[in-house]
This record gives structure tokens, C-alpha cells and sequence, in this order.
């Protein structure tokens, strides 16, 4: 009895990217898991009915290379627009600039295997020091009235990701206006 299928992985695949965007890599991975898994029960299932023993491998001696086919279908996905890393690195900006600072954004992006342009990059550097104040205003809304308060507010911004010059600026200024001009010359 041939192993138990997903009902077809790029409907799967489909449905995934219908909750939200995904990057190849994240949806590849997610991709091969659910192989795995079906293997895994299959072979359970298999070896409950008293049938051969199959190893783990046992849906790519059946249908071929689950790593081939999941390309396949990523890059079908890909070539109907359906999948795109310039629109989930988009979208995930656009999620995560609001309460995150570059360096946690970049570091997230990696972690899908993705990263910004030039372009992004650049304009999230321009407003990170206004990302940064209205943070800190939204968690504080004031200066802390001693020294451990201010380390407590930097330790905060920083593991916000915002770079420790950034959150300098604003802890020291107590939050300059978020009017989106910045003057440095960072």
C-alpha cells in the first residue's frame, strides 16, 4: 500500500500563503516537514498492518525526491505570482517597523532567508530614530528619574533593536519629536 500523500502539495502550499506571506525558504521547510510527517505516519500505519517495515524514506522511493518536488512547486508558485520574497519581506517591514528597530527587523528577515535592498534599508535607517521615540514614549512616556531607570529604558530599546546610538539619542533627549526629521548623519 503506497504511503498516505498530503492531498497535493500545492494546494497546501496555497493555503499557507493565503493566511500570509511566506518566503521560499520558510514555505520549503514547511513543505518538506509535511512530507516527512506523512511518511512517518505512513510507515506507522504500515507497519500496524502487519506489512514490510519501511524506513523513513519511504515516500521518496514511491514519488521520487521530496526536495525535487518541493522545488518544483515553489518554483510553479513562484512563476504564477503566487510566491514572492520582495512581497513577504515587504510585508514583514511593514508588520514589524512600528514597535521594532532595524537591526531585530534585519535579524528576522535572515532568519527566512531574505534580506532588505539598498532601498529599504536605507529608508528604515532614516526613521529609526523616530520608530525609536515613539517606542519609547508608548512603553514610558517619560525620562526615569534615575540612572537604573535609564539603563532599564536603553536595555528595553535595545533588545527592540534599535542600535544603542539611536536609543543614546532618545533616552538622553527624553524622546525627541516624532516629526520624521532627523538630523544626524548617521
Amino acid at each position: 500500500m503506497p504511503p498516505v500523500r498530503p492531498a497535493s502539495l500545492k494546494v497546501r502550499a496555497l493555503q499557507w500563503l493565503a493566511q500570509r506571506e511566506h518566503s521560499r525558504q520558510e514555505l520549503r521547510d514547511k513543505l518538506l516537514r509535511l512530507l516527512q510527517r506523512s511518511a512517518r505516519e505512513a510507515a506507522r500505519a504500515a507497519a500496524g498492518e502487519g506489512g514490510a517495515q519501511h524506513g523513513p524514506d519511504t515516500d521518496a522511493d514511491v514519488h521520487g525526491d521530496p526536495a525535487v518536488e518541493v522545488d518544483a512547486v515553489l518554483q510553479w508558485l513562484e512563476q504564477h505570482g503566487h510566491l514572492s520574497d520582495a512581497r513577504f519581506t515587504e510585508s514583514r517591514v511593514h508588520a514589524r517597523q512600528a514597535r521594532f528597530g532595524n537591526r531585530r527587523i534585519q535579524q528576522e528577515l535572515q532568519q527566512h532567508g531574505v534580506t532588505l535592498d539598498a532601498d529599504a534599508r536605507q529608508a528604515l535607517q532614516q526613521t529609526e530614530l523616530a520608530r525609536a521615540a515613539e517606542v519609547w514614549r508608548r512603553k514610558y512616556g517619560g525620562a526615569a528619574a534615575d540612572a537604573a531607570g535609564r539603563v532599564r529604558q536603553m536595555r528595553f530599546m535595545v533588545g527592540r533593536g534599535f542600535s544603542p546610538d539611536v536609543v543614546r539619542r532618545v533616552i538622553q533627549a527624553g524622546g525627541p519629536a516624532v516629526d520624521g526629521s532627523d538630523t544626524s548623519t548617521d
